[in-house]
């Protein structure tokens, strides 16, 4: 199945009804008089937030969305029946926005969440509501009133508890190939991963599911590489795990490209609970990863209150290959995912104060 994360969509809900004008005439019926139903009113525009989807890729082939039309009135006092809703059905994490990609309508976070995008017109009245001591035979109706019609966004969020990040060929998907039942694509080459990818780690009776996003390049944020468009989907994580290659040039350089893109996107990413890690340590010998750990060392240092020196004195050493650091980094993920879950459990009052 291929992954999509946004879409345009167009949505009108249905119009009202038209109400009747129709009278009663029987045989042998002496006084008749006015009998036309009301109209039906016009089907919504439904979300609505299912389980067993994980992408947008449904609406890629169908961009049109049209609820039914409320049913006419009819004579006997017979109303119209309403419109048929139309409903889309999106994947937990899914945020809706206006046409202008900035307004959010909706944030669709819980399966069976259910959200109306456009209301349905009301039927128009028949003949018969218009009755009156001086008026008993009214030749009126209203028409049914014109259902609403919008252009909406709608962009996934991958609900995830913490975010594999790093530059192109760090190690993300070997590493979560390794925690995880997942199955990424692997390769020796840069951009190997084109969309993110989930997977459930479970470890000492504990469990959190943790997503892979395709790396970052210097200038993402100005569309170099991939972009940075995937890092929505890491902005619902509790924690990050940040993997430096080290087989790379200068682990601390490659550290500070990748914290410059987080504070570049903004969103709140920078201020997550990092945990770092150089990867790869199988494929370099002692001196060289001294080396570098060094120079990642000093780096997490110069990154300020706000990077990740005021929770790691210092990085991580793993090799998913050999599975050497990778329980330790497991451990220190499910720690900070838990202080995270303990924080947002806490009353308002009892959280720490922040600007």
């Amino acid at each position: 199945m291929k992954f999509l994360d946004q879409a345009r969509v167009y949505v009108r809900s249905g119009d009202g009804g038209a109400g009747s004008v129709s009278f009663r005439r029987e045989k042998f019926i002496e006084f008749g008089g006015p009998d036309g139903g009301d109209g039906g009113r016009g089907g919504d525009v439904v979300a609505l937030c299912v389980e067993g989807l994980n992408t947008l890729i449904d609406y890629r082939y169908q961009q049109h969305f049209k609820a039914k039309t409320g049913g006419h009135g009819m004579g006997k006092n017979r109303a119209g029946g309403r419109g048929a809703d139309a409903v889309l059905k999106l994947p937990v994490g899914t945020q809706i926005f206006e046409e202008d990609e900035e307004t959010l309508i909706a944030d669709m976070t819980e399966v069976g969440q259910r959200v109306v995008i456009c209301k349905g017109g009301n039927g128009g009245f028949g003949n018969a509501h218009f009755t009156t001591s001086t008026n008993r035979a009214p030749r009126r109706a209203n028409p049914g009133q014109q259902g609403e019609e919008r252009t909406i966004v709608l962009r996934l969020k991958l609900i995830a508890d913490a975010g594999l990040i790093g530059l192109p060929n760090a190690g993300k998907s070997t590493f979560l190939a390794t925690v995880t039942a997942a199955k990424p694509k692997i390769a020796d080459y840069p951009f190997t991963t084109l969309h993110p990818g989930l997977g459930v780690v479970r470890s000492d009776d504990r469990e959190f599911v943790l997503a892979d996003i395709p790396g970052l390049i210097e200038g993402a944020h100005e569309g170099h590489g991939l972009g940075d468009r995937f890092l929505g989907h890491v902005e619902r994580c509790r924690a990050l795990l940040h993997l430096i290659d080290a087989t790379g040039e200068h682990a601390g350089r490659d550290y500070k490209i990748v914290r410059a893109e987080l504070a570049a996107y903004g969103a709140g990413l920078a201020e997550k609970p990092e945990i770092v890690a150089l990867s790869k340590i199988d494929a370099v010998d002692a001196d060289l990863l001294r080396k570098q750990r060094e120079r990642l060392k000093r780096a997490i240092a110069s990154a300020g209150p706000n990077g990740a020196a005021a929770r790691q004195a210092a990085p991580l050493l793993i090799s998913s290959a050999s599975g050497a650091g990778v329980k330790e980094a497991l451990r220190a993920l499910f720690d900070a995912v838990e202080a995270q879950r303990a924080l947002e459990r806490a009353p308002e009052e009892e959280r720490p104060w922040s600007p």
